[in-house]
């Protein structure tokens, strides 16, 4: 990898996180409870109760992808990185830029 293409990595890396953060603020708000004291009627509650169940799942896999964002962020400047984290192979640069929070290549995220 080159040196250019390492700073416009980490640049997405940072737009990225900066996008996460924002989404978590958020759904945090999305999925405070409810107050019983909110009339809003019984089908309505039902289906707030269910939106919140879909903000909570949107909420923990922002918190995971930020994790991940910060762990490659910091390992920006290690020569392995851009490595995958499975079989050692070069992950492509354009899977780089669409999610920089990749750490394996194609071909194992594909194996899972």
């Amino acid at each position: 990898m080159t040196e250019a293409q390492r700073k416009e990595i980490q640049a997405k890396i940072e737009e990225k996180i900066a996008e996460t953060k924002h989404d978590i603020e958020q759904l945090i708000e999305l999925t405070k409870p409810i107050p019983p004291e909110n009339a809003i009627g019984r089908i309505s509650r039902m289906d707030a109760i269910n939106n919140r169940s879909v903000n909570e799942a949107a909420l923990r896999t922002s918190k995971s992808k930020l994790s991940k964002l910060e762990r490659n962020l910091s390992r920006i400047d290690d020569h392995e990185f851009g490595n995958c984290t499975r079989c050692g192979a070069e992950i492509q640069h354009g899977r780089l830029l669409i999610m920089p929070e990749s750490s394996w290549c194609i071909k194992c995220a594909r194996r899972g």
